[in-house]
């Protein structure tokens, strides 16, 4: 059995290993052994869930493992990832617990943990709730304690509609017309709701879930789909957010994607401006566009840059004590009022810049220049060291030559997926073209034979 954690938690084929019944269950009971002895907190543990139809499964095998180690389990529902990190602080409980594989496919499933902080764990807690559950050993509650209890809670996700219209004041937002795609996730009930209550004329896409249509040709990766509706409707801007509602990509009112990278230049310079950007720094990670890097130097702002995952993200902006970050596919975290990405709030604080200023989407998303990139993920077979391949190797010293220091590739294996990613983004779109194609061929060769 191999590692466990990937750059979000566990993640994989629903009832296939890692995600079943069996693992869930020894998880849960690992989850108790690590947290159940905090000092000063209670013993409970929130578990909130997406809307795959896995997640009853998942939710159940938990539990049980949790309770017999003697932790209490609130079970909260179909919820999105931060306001499940907000109730566990809320609830003051020892963990929280997330049950989704984000924007992954409906027979896909995952575990994400919070501490009670909010926070994603560290790497070393994940390493020791995974030497647990790798172990050979069983693991079994104190002779001391008694059974916990699990109890069903319907009546907390007033809590996230409440904070997340803080976020921006409560804010009037009456005028805008939005088209919001929930992608059939776990933000279909609460998003809507909040942003009705702010003002917002809200066309709804994609807010019936049956267990198996969420992702499915809809929501954050699918928001060029929302092009059509936004036109339909003479809509100000189109929302799409992920399955578990972390993240969120928008499109213009001509219905031209606005990306992760533009939304936190967006909101950089604002919160410059408005003297709320802490040391004049923003956290990225490596995959972000060039132009937002160039862009950020020219104002005077210090771009921080991490590996890729929210996670790496919130690590950097709590070490620099760093306002905003995020990540080109979305993940935007404000620092004030998050612990991890949120696609709710960062979709309404662009929407307070709107009616602040007066522009536009497209106004607003103007001030970067976009560098020619393009991303290809290529299915592999196995996952190898990269600089253990020759070939690869060699082309990316070749294409790091060729571009100079106006271009870069990026090459990584997915954390959660059978996946390698590749990245080249160049100033002109032939050379972007070009090397693409040279390692998608030479990926092909080396990892998928």
């Amino acid at each position: 059995m191999g590692k466990l954690f990937g750059t979000d938690g566990v993640r994989g084929r629903a009832n296939e290993y890692p995600i079943t019944p069996e693992m869930s269950l020894r998880m849960g009971k690992a989850i108790a052994s690590v947290f159940g002895d905090i000092k000063g907190k209670k013993s409970r543990v929130i578990i909130g869930k997406d809307t795959r139809l896995s997640g009853y499964m998942l939710e159940t095998a938990l539990t049980s493992g949790l309770i017999s180690m003697g932790m209490d389990v609130y079970l909260v529902g179909p919820m999105p990832t931060p306001a499940v990190a907000l109730l566990t602080r809320s609830m003051i409980s020892s963990a929280g617990i997330m049950i989704t594989a984000s924007h992954n496919p409906a027979e896909d499933n995952g575990i994400k943990i919070f501490g009670s902080d909010g926070f994603k764990l560290t790497d070393a807690i994940e390493n020791k709730i995974e030497k647990l559950i790798l172990s050979d050993k069983p693991i079994n509650p104190d002779p001391k304690s008694s059974v916990g209890k699990a109890y069903r809670v319907d009546d907390v996700g007033g809590r996230y509609i409440e904070y997340a219209k803080n976020s921006v004041d409560h804010m009037d937002l009456s005028g805008l017309r939005i088209v919001l795609d929930c992608a059939n996730g776990a933000a279909y009930h609460l998003t809507p709701i909040l942003m009705k209550e702010l003002g917002c004329e809200v066309i709804k896409e994609f807010v019936e879930p049956d267990g198996l249509n969420i992702n499915h040709q809809c929501g954050a990766t699918y928001a060029e789909r929302l092009a059509d509706s936004v036109n339909k409707y003479r809509a100000d801007c189109g929302i799409a957010l992920d399955g578990d509602a972390d993240r969120v990509i928008f499109t213009d009112h001509e219905g031209t994607v606005v990306d992760g990278d533009r939304i936190i230049a967006i909101c950089a310079l604002a919160m410059k401006e408005a003297g709320t950007l802490t040391g004049n720094a923003i956290a990225v990670t490596s995959m972000s566009n060039m132009g937002l890097l160039k862009l950020m130097e020219a104002n005077g702002i210090k771009a921080v840059v991490t590996d890729v995952g929210d996670r790496h993200v919130i690590a950097a902006m709590r070490k620099g004590n760093i306002k905003l970050g995020g990540e080109q596919s979305g993940h935007i975290i404000f620092g004030d009022y998050s612990t991890t990405g949120d696609g709710t709030v960062a979709a309404l604080r662009v929407l307070q810049l709107i009616k602040q200023t007066g522009k536009n989407l497209k106004e607003l998303a103007s001030v970067m220049d976009i560098f020619p990139q393009q991303l290809v993920n290529v299915m592999v077979k196995k996952k190898p060291a990269l600089n253990t391949l020759p070939g690869l190797t060699g082309l990316i010293a070749e294409c790091e030559k060729d571009l100079g220091d106006s271009g870069r590739c990026i090459l990584r294996y997915s954390g959660t997926e059978k996946k390698l990613r590749i990245l080249v983004e160049a100033q002109a779109q032939k050379d972007v073209d070009k090397w693409v194609k040279k390692f998608v061929a030479t990926a092909e060769e080396e990892l998928c034979s």
